[in-house]
């Protein structure tokens, strides 16, 4: 009979798990604590004076807690490593990143609620006219590191010079960058590109094409099933109903579309 009791005690952790309520499995701690980055307006934007956040991201947020019937924390990242090791230490709950195979490593990547697209980013007379130009031998690609599109730029890019940043450069530094001549062309994300063109004065302009699509996902730390099952049907419905749609809307996004929820 003590044989049977390890076996015994595995079905009643089991039955236990399989019996928590989503607001148990999403927000152990009582409160969903989500964390994104802050920067990057696909996912959301932060006021600069009142530090309300507000977006695709602030909005999947907020109607998940009002799901579940918990308050909420919603935390800005730097980059993609905070939000991963955020996850990792369980100083977050749920993360959004765009899938990458490299960060699927450390962390399970969930639903999709955003395919994002990606333009690069050249001064307004360069003779660069489309993505296909710019794998060129000669040709300075800048990028952020550990980004979506450094990721891309670095592993696909053969004769072009690809040239890391740490951090994205401030407006007035982009446009010297590139009007100097010391990079011919910033690899970012549309919406990026579209606002660094808007606030160039015509200085800076972003391709027409998209050189990447990428789905923003949510992402959880590894081997939390319960939680990617639990999100999988939270955004199938929001996707369903048009409130994606209308949030990406509301936010004026014009780099991304809402994803096909069709599996990777």
């Amino acid at each position: 009979m003590r044989y049977l009791t390890p076996f015994f005690l595995i079905c009643l952790v089991a039955a236990f798990l399989s019996a928590q309520s989503p607001s148990q499995t999403l927000a152990p701690t009582g409160t969903l604590r989500a964390i994104f980055l802050g920067g990057n307006p696909v996912q959301g934007r932060v006021d600069p004076k009142t530090g309300e956040a507000t977006g695709p991201v602030p909005d999947l947020v907020r109607e998940l807690a009002r799901r579940l019937g918990v308050p909420y924390k919603i935390i800005s990242a730097p980059d993609a490593q905070v939000i991963l090791d955020a996850l990792k230490d369980n100083t977050a709950d749920i993360g959004f990143l765009a899938y990458d195979s490299a960060r699927a490593r450390e962390a399970d990547f969930g639903a999709a609620f955003e395919v994002m697209f990606n333009s690069y980013l050249v001064r307004s007379d360069s003779p660069i006219k489309k993505s296909a130009d710019v794998d060129r031998t000669g040709v300075k690609v800048a990028a952020v590191k550990g980004q979506t599109q450094e990721l891309f730029v670095s592993s696909h890019l053969k004769k072009a010079k690809v040239r890391v940043f740490q951090t994205m450069p401030p407006q007035g530094e982009v446009e010297r960058l590139l009007g100097s001549g010391e990079v011919d062309v910033f690899a970012i994300n549309r919406q990026r590109s579209l606002d660094a063109q808007a606030a160039s004065g015509s200085k800076l302009r972003a391709l027409s094409d998209s050189f990447l699509e990428v789905e923003q996902c949510f992402v959880v730390e590894k081997g939390a099933r319960a939680k990617l099952d639990a999100i999988e049907k939270f955004v199938a419905e929001l996707r369903s109903s048009g409130f994606i749609k209308v949030s990406i809307d509301r936010a004026k996004l014009t780099g991304v579309d809402v994803a096909s929820g069709k599996k990777r």
